[in-house]
């Protein structure tokens, strides 16, 4: 028959924050085995990946967010254009060759396309370009 004083004899440990660091900096490692890290510790291999979970987790939250940065070459206009239909320089690639260069330019702007483009794509960047002028 269970006490009926409403007092429970069970309390939950308290661990250390070093143990637990610890613990998770050893189960961290590639190759590691968390259940037997646990073991080691006396805990619960669920408690380990619980304490795992929330060091990741706050990691994350903390980590400060970095913005991509992509190469831009602007070029100065060095003639004054003469027509704003656009000028396509496409440099001889092997069929093989996964990669190219494509280079538009149009009213002394120039737009350089890298990595394979198909036809497809190459007609809707024209498309644009030319509706914009």
């Amino acid at each position: 028959m269970k006490d009926q004083s409403g007092e429970s004899t069970r309390t939950r440990r308290q661990h250390e924050r070093a143990f637990k660091e610890e613990l998770i900096t050893q189960s961290l490692v590639p190759g590691a085995s968390v259940a037997g890290i646990a073991m080691k510790g006396g805990i619960n291999a669920n408690l380990l990946f619980k304490w795992r979970r929330e060091h990741v987790r706050a990691k994350a939250e903390s980590a400060p967010t970095t913005a991509t940065l992509l190469p831009v070459c602007v070029i100065g206009e060095t003639a004054a254009p003469s027509t704003a239909q656009p000028t396509v320089r496409v440099p001889a690639i092997s069929r093989g060759s996964p990669s190219g260069v494509i280079e538009i330019e149009i009213a002394g702007a120039q737009l350089r396309l890298r990595g394979t483009v198909d036809e497809t794509t190459l007609s809707t960047v024209l498309r644009a370009l030319r509706q914009s002028a």
